[in-house]
């Protein structure tokens, strides 16, 4: 079994109501809502339970981490908010090497393109359709669950595994 897990999550569908209102304060939509509810019986019937959640601070996010409720100590990092698939990477290499699974709640497009990084040359060992679907879309509240041997200070492009992926839509 690899030793670190990584799950990236994309924050469920916002509400665009309030046109005025900055982009960091958007609040979920109805419909991320839902998919939060429908994510959360996932999380809890799959046995996902991270060790640390690393949340942006935008409140769509903060929204989506608290009706997902995944467990495990929280830190907010506001850096998340427009930090870019090398920045999430750096802050993952500072995990401390006893934390054995992390949560990531993010933005697009840096999260879809931090999964396809970190899964690099690994084709071979993930799942093709998964990697396909995650080439093809990382939608809002799309779930990566990535496994890797080694250390957190050593998690380079192609060291992980894409072990599962799921979209809202696929939880109906």
């Amino acid at each position: 079994m690899p030793s670190k897990q990584l799950f990236v999550l994309r924050h469920a569908k916002s509400s665009w109501e309030d046109p005025g209102l900055d982009d960091h304060e958007r609040p979920l939509a109805p419909r991320g809502r839902r998919a939060v509810q429908l994510l959360a019986q996932h999380v809890r019937d799959t046995g996902i339970r991270p060790d640390l959640v690393l949340c942006s601070s935008s409140r769509r996010a903060l929204e989506t981490l608290e009706d997902l409720a995944p467990g495990g100590e929280v830190v907010i990092e506001p850096e998340f908010y427009a930090a870019s698939a090398a920045e999430i990477t750096e802050r993952l290499r500072r995990v401390p090497e006893g934390v054995k699974s992390v949560m990531v709640i993010g933005h697009n497009p840096a999260l879809q393109t931090l999964v396809l990084r970190l899964v690099g040359g690994n084709l071979a060992r993930s799942s093709g359709s998964y990697i396909a679907d995650v080439q093809r879309k990382f939608p809002t509240g799309a779930l990566a669950t990535l496994s890797f041997d080694g250390a957190w200070s050593e998690l380079t492009p192609g060291s992980a595994e894409l072990a599962a992926y799921v979209r809202p839509k696929s939880l109906h």
